[in-house]
């Protein structure tokens, strides 16, 4: 059997609202709350489990999601309606800007409990280089 991620658990400061922020902007639906965790599936089959842990035991994380062209767009417009800040590269030097890398589209923001959170649209190293950024 190959191996494959099954899922991995996400540390909030509330899990019910990072796991339904996501689901918003991503355009899914988290699901009932299952003893300490609150599960967001994706379309690949791994499960996200939201738990809710002591702010000062909370250690920021990344996570980037493959979406298509369309769902992007999507997205994206959630980003803007909600007013949330979002930035065309990890280290939040250019906000308000969405990056081009690989030919394809990409976005950072924040969840609610400070994960660094990006949707892109193409997998990093498989189209046209984008030039380093001043």
């Amino acid at each position: 059997m190959p191996v494959e991620l099954n899922h991995t658990i996400v540390h909030a400061q509330d899990n019910r609202e990072s796991a339904d922020f996501l689901a918003h902007i991503l355009g899914l639906t988290a699901g009932e709350q299952w003893g300490p965790f609150v599960p967001l599936v994706l379309a690949n089959g791994v499960t996200l489990d939201f738990a809710t842990i002591p702010a000062e035991s909370l250690t920021v994380q990344h996570y980037a999601f493959l979406v298509s062209d369309a769902e992007f767009e999507e997205a994206f417009a959630r980003i803007r309606q909600a007013g949330i800040t979002y930035y065309a590269d990890p280290h939040q030097k250019r906000p308000g800007e969405i990056n081009h890398n690989d030919g394809g589209s990409g976005v950072y923001f924040m969840d609610p409990a400070g994960h660094g959170m990006e949707i892109i649209t193409r997998p990093y190293g498989s189209g046209t280089p984008q030039p380093p950024s001043a």
